[in-house]
């Protein structure tokens, strides 16, 4: 028994040691070639030099080119989209095109040993002349035009606007590997640079191992080690990739248990061990009892796909279910309410971009704190690329609260934020959200307002008990928005010159007749006498306070509707506004306020006045002798 278990720990050790003379012969294997591969490839492959303005931009890119490294896997990814794509395209003219590689794919994995990143598509491939001219030389648009903006002192940023993206994988790589194989040529073929200059294309000694498509592999550099993170990666993939219509996935290690892989490997072995089982019979189930309590691991390579949000905007309204929109927002906004409303619209003319936007129902603790320095939410997309989670100039200061993605087709996909501010297309994109926003808005106040509207008009008692479930229900529409948002709607109408007159008819403030609600400026001049030429107003620190002022107790006798002002923002936005269909924003709190008077009170003021001329003649008449230089004598 004992020699039994001798053969069987040297069998064990034999194959301990064979697994890992394999891992070691595997670990020679660097992007799928072998050491006899490379071997074969430099002595077969043909040196092509860049052209000379590839290699100044070489230079920039190294050197100078973007801030934050992690746009290559955007312009990488984009490029393999874009494959993709004319591959579908050639598969609908002909059926066969996909011939065996029918799923369009992209893949992404990382080898933490070799220090590589490799992005695979199964999209159109390139020949060998394809490699030597798209990737060694460039048309008139492309470098000469980018080295052209250069050198007018533009930002290096726009080299995505002008197509060779690709050139920012050198920014974590020192060396770049391009494998590719398309259905025009037999051969498959290696690209390879390390931005010194030159660059060789060969064919691919292992012969056709893509089927059709593209591997792009970058040896990085030392400070770009990080990528070799399996979150990070996949952070980077998902961030850039989240709504491009293929799937995308990310090579990523798991374990799993392998109680039933072993229990297979018993059943293999039980023939060749049946005569020893007797002996060994009660040894097996001791140690099966040992494997049943420890459950053994093993590591396993998955592809898990990381961009299965969709992007809903490409899609009809009508083709999208509330649920849908709803899962959507939280997506892009991390919330974990659902919006409040929302608007999905696709924006023709001279400027094509589909967009949805959403109004949150909360807004954040600190919105206020950071109003000044908050850049606006809305992500920017080009061709479902994300170019910009947060932008400046998308949308004004005091939206900064709306949620939500623009898509547009008509922009370059690369280009910096400083040029994207100056662009013409932005700003038109810009002035159809800003009016987009504004209308939603308006439809939330409008449709309160027609709603209460038509129950002040009900009197009957089972309708004024529908009446206040209703006022429930709609409390959470433009009532709760103003609760919410009011300040930012005032700090518009004080800023947005263009659009203070839309924002005018969106304000909501307590007056002396509202009991204890926000009314409109329209209900306001609705409610106003016949014979009112201006709006009243007064400020204060609270409502409280206002109503014992003395200024108001005329006003309250006059029975004139008085505007409330206790936010420190509310005086400003109506001094900007002046007015408001042509009546006139005047505070009682001013010594020159006129008001009207009925002819009963101007009779009366002439009685008053008749009655105690006499007295008024006489002190006149006083003042005038005791003043020497009779300064009085015109009173």
């Amino acid at each position: 028994m004992l020699r039994l278990w001798a053969v069987l720990a040297l069998l064990a050790a034999g194959s301990f040691a064979r697994a890992e003379e394999a891992e070691g012969e595997a670990e020679k294997v660097v992007d799928g070639f072998s050491d006899g591969d490379r071997a074969k490839m430099a002595e077969s492959s043909e040196k092509h030099e860049f052209q000379a303005e590839v290699n100044r931009l070489m230079d920039i890119i190294i050197n100078s080119l973007y801030t934050d490294k992690q746009v290559f896997l955007r312009e990488l990814i984009s490029n393999a989209a874009d494959a993709l794509e004319k591959a579908r395209f050639h598969s609908v003219q002909d059926e066969t095109f996909l011939g065996d590689t029918k799923d369009l794919e992209v893949k992404i994995e990382h080898d933490a040993d070799a220090k590589t990143i490799s992005i695979i598509d199964t999209g159109i491939g390139m020949s060998k002349a394809d490699l030597i001219n798209n990737l060694g030389t460039v048309a008139k648009s492309g470098t000469t035009n980018f080295l052209e903006a250069m050198a007018e002192g533009g930002d290096a940023n726009l080299i995505g606007q002008f197509g060779v993206g690709f050139y920012s994988a050198f920014l974590v790589a020192d060396k770049v590997s391009v494998t590719s194989k398309c259905n025009d040529d037999p051969v498959q073929h290696v690209w390879e640079s390390s931005a010194d200059a030159s660059f060789t294309v060969v064919d691919d000694p292992r012969g056709n191992t893509l089927g059709r498509g593209t591997r792009v592999t970058l040896h990085l550099k030392e400070d770009a080690h990080d990528y070799l993170s399996e979150d990070k990666l996949k952070e980077s993939a998902k961030k850039y990739s989240q709504f491009i219509q293929f799937p995308i996935y990310v090579k990523v290690k798991k374990e799993v248990d392998v109680e039933a892989e072993e229990d297979d490997d018993d059943d293999d072995k039980e023939d060749e061990d049946e005569e020893q089982k007797d002996d060994v019979e009660t040894k097996d189930e001791e140690e099966k009892d040992e494997e049943d309590k420890k459950p053994k691991k093993k590591t396993v390579f998955e592809w898990e796909q990381v961009n299965t949000q969709k992007a809903i905007w490409l899609r009809a309204k009508e083709d999208v279910t509330e649920e849908e929109y709803n899962e959507f927002y939280k997506s892009i906004s991390k919330d974990y309410l659902d919006p409040l409303a929302y608007t999905h619209f696709n924006a023709e003319g001279e400027i094509e971009f589909k967009s949805i936007l959403f109004l949150p129902k909360k807004a954040p603790f600190d919105m206020m704190d950071n109003y000044w320095t908050k850049k606006s939410e809305v992500k920017l997309f080009v061709r479902r690329v994300l170019v910009a989670e947060k932008f400046d100039e998308l949308l004004p200061r005091y939206l900064n609260f709306v949620r939500g993605v623009v898509d547009s087709d008509d922009l370059p996909l690369n280009v910096s934020r400083e040029q994207l501010q100056q662009n013409k297309i932005m700003k038109v994109i810009s002035k159809k959200l800003v009016r987009k926003v504004l209308e939603l808005m308006k439809k939330l106040a409008k449709d309160e307002e027609s709603g209460g509207d038509d129950e002040e008009e009900e009197s009957e008692e089972k309708e004024e008990k529908e009446e206040k479930k209703e006022k429930k229900d709609e409390e959470g529409l433009w009532t709760k928005f103003w609760k919410e948002f009011n300040k930012n709607l005032k700090m518009g109408c004080y800023e947005d010159d263009s659009n203070r007159s839309k924002l005018s008819k969106l304000l909501r403030f307590y007056t002396t007749k509202s009991e204890g609600k926000e009314v409109s400026l329209d209900k306001y001049l609705d409610r106003m006498q016949e014979s009112q030429e201006s709006i009243y107003y007064m400020s204060g620190d609270s409502i409280e306070t206002m109503k014992k002022a003395p200024s108001l107790q005329i006003f309250l006798k006059k029975d004139l509707e008085v505007l409330m002002l206790p936010d420190h923002l509310d005086e400003p936005c109506l001094q900007k506004l002046a007015d408001y269909e042509g009546k006139k924003f005047v505070s009682i709190q001013k010594a020159d306020v006129k008001l009207d008077e009925t002819e009963e009170e101007k009779k009366k003021f002439t009685k008053i006045k008749d009655m105690y001329k006499p007295l008024t003649d006489w002190w006149k008449k006083k003042l005038t002798d005791l003043t020497e230089s009779g300064a009085m004598k015109e009173a």
